[in-house]
């Protein structure tokens, strides 16, 4: 495979192989479409991406983050035409993606309690999590293929179902934060049940109108977390299930270990910064037990994505350390049909434009992460220069 050659994700044909990451945005202030959304977008799809991926459409209005996020109803509509218009005019393909935040959901923010596998108190919004009954399940699970459909009404032509971070699908799957005793509970066949029922309430929905993909974590990079065999166990359901195209495999934990994914540098007064009191403070106070730092090396979840190669027939999208030329090659060398991109585009949103045209141009990303909490104030990365 080629990166720069054309592929096929289901139904969809990309220009190439290279998929822009969903990367939390701070740019829909109403929880609606703003005209900053749209050229966030943009920018990266006329910079040469096969596939934007728009983050994060939640489901539910509990299922946000925080209150400011899309939420997918009618309402949302018309402005996500307008951003997926946008992207299709620069010759790439628009994904959004759909999840339900669950225990990663600021319950202070969207007053309404956070739904989770199990009941703890969660730090994010200072408030126990909510156990969420089986009608909870239901409802977001039937919640998935509403929002399915909306994004096919948007004009989108994938959807990535968010299975990973922790959030109420990977809450589920992790042995540390699922202690039920119910049918959801116990064995990695009962925790993998929402997961995989969500996939096919979203494959029943859409059928092969769009294409569905899904991001899973491999592992959640915490004491008692989800682990790889489970995770394989998960991965080999949705495959023979046929209920996506493809699989983006990520890992960390967005509510206990959220460096493990990004590595780099740890900014914690830029993070700390971005939260109020007293979240801000204990930041500050004890922001190194909870933000903890991971040396940055190119492909850096390759190591364990090649299991996963090795075991599965389903298309996957490698994340992690896709910064250039080489480790593009390296990813399609391994047997990877796609590479993900986040941190080095929102450095050069035309970065992969030029590495087409020279195969030696260096990413400018020096993974400070310096970004990641910008995402809070909606603005881009702080060493590029923004407009007056």
């Amino acid at each position: 495979m080629e990166v720069f050659e054309t592929a096929r994700l289901g139904p969809v044909t990309l220009r190439n192989r290279v998929i822009k990451a969903a990367t939390s945005e701070g740019m829909t202030p109403d929880a609606l479409v703003t005209d900053d959304l749209i050229e966030y977008h943009r920018r990266p799809a006329a910079g040469g991406v096969g596939m934007t991926t728009v983050a994060y459409c939640a489901v539910a209005p509990e299922g946000r983050t925080e209150r400011r996020q899309i939420w997918m109803r009618p309402e949302a509509v018309p402005g996500l035409r307008r951003l997926t218009d946008a992207v299709h005019a620069e010759g790439a393909a628009a994904s959004a993606q759909l999840g339900h935040a669950g225990p990663v959901a600021d319950a202070s923010s969207n007053r309404v309690p956070a739904v989770s596998a199990g009941r703890f108190f969660n730090p994010l919004g200072m408030a126990f999590t909510k156990v969420a009954t089986a009608e909870d399940i239901e409802r977001i699970t039937r919640a998935h293929a509403e929002a399915a459909r909306l994004a096919v009404e948007s004009g989108f032509d994938a959807v990535e179902i968010h299975l990973g971070h922790n959030y109420l699908a990977s809450s589920f799957l992790s042995p540390r934060l699922n202690r039920r005793e119910d049918g959801y509970g116990g064995p990695i066949e009962n925790r993998a049940k929402v997961a995989l029922g969500i996939a096919r309430a979203v494959r029943d929905e859409v059928g092969d109108r769009i294409a569905i993909t899904a991001k899973l974590n491999m592992r959640d990079g915490v004491r008692g977390g989800l682990e790889i065999d489970d995770s394989l166990h998960v991965a080999r359901g949705l495959q023979e299930e046929g209920t996506v195209d493809a699989l983006e495999l990520t890992a960390g934990s967005s509510l206990l270990n959220p460096m493990y994914l990004f590595r780099g540098e740890m900014p914690i007064p830029e993070f700390a910064a971005s939260y109020k009191l007293p979240m801000r403070i204990g930041l500050r106070m004890f922001g190194k037990r909870f933000l903890r730092a991971y040396p940055y090396q190119d492909t850096y979840l390759l190591e364990h994505a090649r299991r996963f190669r090795a075991e599965l027939d389903l298309p996957l999208i490698l994340l992690g350390g896709i910064t250039d030329r080489a480790t593009m090659d390296t990813a399609m060398a391994e047997g990877f049909e796609f590479v993900a991109m986040a941190r080095a585009l929102l450095r050069e949103p035309d970065l992969v434009n030029r590495i087409a045209a020279d195969p030696s141009t260096p990413s400018l990303c020096i993974h400070c992460n310096r970004c990641v909490p910008t995402v809070y104030r909606g603005t881009h990365c702080p060493l590029v220069p923004q407009p007056d």
